[in-house]
């Protein structure tokens, strides 16, 4: 990871020792998993969308991690229901599951809407969730920024990255909001820090 970022990791001690928990992360460049996983003292089963699970330059890390693919209903019936009983099945076995809630890179660097499909994850196994925002890897050749990701040269090498886990949310703490919003902006304000965070570090090298 150090050859390829320069991450800055907080709140690590929030992810649980041992057991199941389901963590939830901003989406914005191909890359994220790999920093998530770098990042986290527990190894981290991903969920993600089909393209990006079959990308040519990661889909041997990816098949090397676990990583659960999710392909749309329409190219293929019954995969949604497969892709839930395999989550729910690492959930059981203690395992910790990582899902970006976007189910998309995001076009702009902005959070976007998270999908439905992470209260049925929770609706079926009520694991603790912990929520992540990530910083710095908007920009880099693998996020959509200035074109689609991967169609464009590398521009910038051990990058500053920031990432900030929060503490432990249950379903019941979302009150009478949906819990993909209320995740939504747990997920919002922790990049906000991470955003700052990383706004200081670049600060004070340029000094």
């Amino acid at each position: 990871m150090g050859l390829c970022y320069r991450l800055r990791v907080r709140g690590r001690h929030h992810l649980p020792r041992r057991g199941a928990a389901l963590v939830v992360c901003n989406h914005v460049s191909f890359m994220d998993a790999l920093v998530l996983g770098g990042g986290s003292p527990r190894p981290l089963r991903f969920i993600m969308d089909q393209p990006i699970f079959d990308s040519p330059w990661l889909k041997w890390w990816f098949q090397l991690v676990g990583a659960i693919p999710v392909e749309s209903e329409k190219r293929d019936p019954g995969a949604l229901r497969r892709t839930l009983e395999e989550v729910s099945q690492a959930l059981r076995n203690g395992e910790v599951v990582m899902v970006f809630p976007e189910g998309r890179l995001t076009p702009d660097g902005d959070v976007h809407t998270f999908r439905r499909g992470l209260e049925t994850i929770v609706a079926r196994d009520p694991v603790p969730i912990i929520p992540a925002g990530l910083a710095g890897l908007w920009g880099s050749w693998t996020s959509h920024r200035d074109g689609p990701a991967l169609k464009k040269r590398p521009r910038r090498f051990r990058a500053k990255v920031c990432l900030h886990f929060g503490p432990p949310v249950q379903a019941s703490d979302a009150g009478d909001m949906p819990l993909r919003s209320y995740l939504e902006a747990q997920v919002r304000a922790l990049k906000a820090t991470a955003d700052d965070e990383l706004a200081r570090r670049k600060r004070k090298s340029s000094r």
